[in-house]
């Protein structure tokens, strides 16, 4: 693999499926999180209420607003992220579903596994 033919550019997807398990802990700790941002001026007051009123009513929203893609790769020396996206939703999750494999992306129509050209493969499960 020579430099010319190699991108700079990277991007990782990673996908997880958490239980909350302690839905007012989640919400408490996402309206803490508010309302250090709101002493940031730039916040303005109708967008706080807004984000206040979504993390009370929707775990999701409240584990969104918990979570910064810049966390996971900002300890990673030789990078700088250009890009983030990040979104929750509610599922019904079974661990025993074949809908679930974690693995199921990672086949072509042959059934062989995608790699990158040096043949890793990444993925815990």
């Amino acid at each position: 693999m020579t430099s010319e033919k190699t991108s700079r550019f990277v991007r990782l997807r990673v996908e997880l499926v958490l239980e909350i398990d302690d839905a007012g802990a989640l919400t408490k700790a996402a309206l803490r999180r508010l309302a250090e941002e709101a002493a940031d001026p730039g916040m303005p007051e109708g967008e706080r209420a807004h984000a206040e009123s979504a993390v009370t009513e929707d775990t999701a929203e409240a584990l969104a607003c918990l979570v910064d893609p810049f966390d996971l790769v900002s300890e990673i020396p030789g990078i700088e992220l250009q890009q983030a996206s990040w979104s929750t939703e509610p599922v019904d999750y079974d661990p025993d579903s074949p809908d679930w494999d974690l693995d199921e992306d990672d086949g072509d129509e042959d059934g062989a596994a995608d790699a990158d050209e040096d043949g890793r493969a990444g993925g815990i499960g």
